[in-house]
């Protein structure tokens, strides 16, 4: 099966936020899932490298931007493009009450348009369902 991984669960598997109770085992589940396959919307990596170059997110696994992208290649998440279609679908998408966060539309859109389960723990995003988002929802 093929999931889109939210900025916020990627921080979790990258960044050491998943030991204890940060990620549910059905997500756990997945993700050891060799059968899987991971996308990283485009939206997310640049939200990830922002918060490396900030300084808001530190890894034993990486000492530079470089080396994140590389841990993602490692990893096998492969990085989807925004392109036309997500365009598309980002502006017939209705932000749903006072959820004002435009790189989550983005990442909500891209995986309606491509009718791809999202795995995330925001829960704002269980309000898109209604919209046709497939969320994998996961606690922190």
């Amino acid at each position: 099966m093929r999931y889109y991984l939210d900025t916020n669960t990627i921080i979790f598997i990258l960044f050491d936020k998943h030991e204890g109770d940060n990620i549910g085992k059905e997500v756990l589940e997945i993700l050891k899932n060799y059968k899987n396959t991971f996308y990283v919307s485009s939206i997310a990596m640049r939200e990830l490298v922002k918060l490396y170059n900030d300084g808001e997110l530190k890894s034993k696994l990486c000492k530079s931007h470089k080396e994140l992208f590389a841990l993602i290649e490692r990893l096998n998440y492969e990085i989807k493009s925004f392109t036309r279609q997500h365009v598309m679908a980002y502006a017939e998408l209705n932000p749903v009450g006072n959820h004002k966060a435009p790189n989550d539309h983005v990442i909500i859109a891209q995986a309606i348009s491509n009718r791809i389960p999202l795995i995330s723990s925001d829960h704002a995003f269980k309000r898109y369902q209604k919209q046709g988002l497939l969320l994998v929802f996961t606690k922190r």
